[in-house]
């Protein structure tokens, strides 16, 4: 095991997400394997006492090292280090239920993970899940994770990124309606979320990475039949790119699209909303088992393109329905840990060959 000072392990700050919902299980199971540690040097900003909670749900053997900041860190498996806010009230905040107290935590726990970030005591940012209406009903009203650090560290040409083996999917547009969404495919956002794929893949180490862009409008517009944004948006977008240098192809029907992508036929997608990326994700990464009613696998991980800073994040909700029963799942939390591991600059080969 690398020792405690070993700085070729990028140090993480991972936020703990709602303090009513799955994230410091999904922590506490993720920062339970030793694999974790030979690659980074991982530390929780959270609450203490949720995290010895969630430990007893998942039954799992570690024990908390309290610390003021990330220099006081251990950073040793089956020791997790944690920034403890101590601002949760177990009488409460209670597992499954929506709070403005546990949505004020979950603000809490965002803004000084990343403040740790951006003042160079941590080297990325991995999220929690976090519950939008608690988020709101503390008085902060955002859309998500993006817009609330996009806002914080004043980004306005930023994407979000879905990512689940060789599946890699960035959005022109995000938390809409599909009305809205349609409306907001515009040439120059198009060619701005190419843009930022490419040099997200190319901090992973493609020389030239091949991007898939897809079509708004079923068969791809069928030549104006369905839909002239392929015409008159996309496709100038794709040829603008390709004139910077950027091997962009489409717009491309989507359905097919992702298929040929999740293959390696490409190595990113581009999409145009929200579900037309989000079901391709989850249909590669998530898999349910009806025979006991849970999800048996649950891969993926969301990266925020843009930013000034490296921003991962599991691929989840606060999974209200089974927080605190011990039976969640930590591996998109382990993707999101090796996905910033590798845009801080530590190891890519998990991510590139998927």
């Amino acid at each position: 095991m690398p020792g405690t000072n070993d700085h070729s392990r990028p140090l993480l700050a991972i936020s703990m997400g709602d303090p009513a919902g799955v994230g410091a299980e999904v922590c506490v199971q993720a920062l339970s394997r030793a694999e974790v540690y030979e690659r980074s040097r991982p530390l929780v900003v959270g609450d203490a006492g949720s995290l010895e909670a969630a430990a007893r749900a998942v039954k799992v053997g570690v024990s908390l090292n309290r610390i003021a900041s990330p220099a006081e860190g251990r950073f040793e498996a089956g020791r997790i280090d944690v920034v403890d806010l101590g601002n949760v009230d177990r009488g409460v905040v209670e597992w499954g239920q929506v709070c403005a107290e546990a949505g004020q935590a979950a603000y809490e726990y965002v803004i000084r993970a990343a403040e740790l970030v951006m003042a160079g005591q941590a080297d990325a940012l991995v999220t929690g899940p976090i519950h939008k209406e608690a988020l709101n009903l503390a008085g902060h009203h955002y859309a998500g994770h993006t817009e609330l650090l996009a806002g914080l560290t004043k980004t306005r040409s930023y994407a979000m990124m879905l990512a689940v083996g060789r599946l890699r999917v960035a959005h022109v547009t995000g938390h809409l309606s599909l009305r809205e969404a349609c409306e907001r495919v515009r040439r120059d956002r198009v060619l701005e979320v190419v843009v930022l794929t490419d040099e997200a893949m190319r901090r992973i180490g493609l020389a030239r990475p091949r991007i898939a862009v897809a079509a708004l409008n079923p068969h791809g517009g069928e030549a104006g039949l369905f839909g002239r944004e392929e015409i008159e948006e996309i496709g100038p977008a794709v040829r603008e790119a390709r004139a910077r240098g950027i091997e962009a192809e489409g717009p491309l029907p989507a359905d097919t699209m992702m298929a040929k992508v999740a293959g390696g036929g490409y190595d990113a997608a581009v999409a145009m909303h929200h579900d037309q990326g989000h079901i391709a994700i989850k249909l590669m990464g998530f898999a349910y088992d009806r025979r006991v009613g849970q999800w048996s696998t649950v891969r993926g991980v969301n990266v925020t393109l843009g930013l000034p800073i490296v921003r991962t994040s599991v691929d989840h909700g606060t999974a209200f329905d089974v927080a605190g029963r011990g039976v969640v799942n930590a591996d998109s939390m382990v993707d999101a840990i090796d996905w910033a591991t590798a845009l801080s600059g530590g190891d890519v080969a998990r991510i590139r060959e998927g």
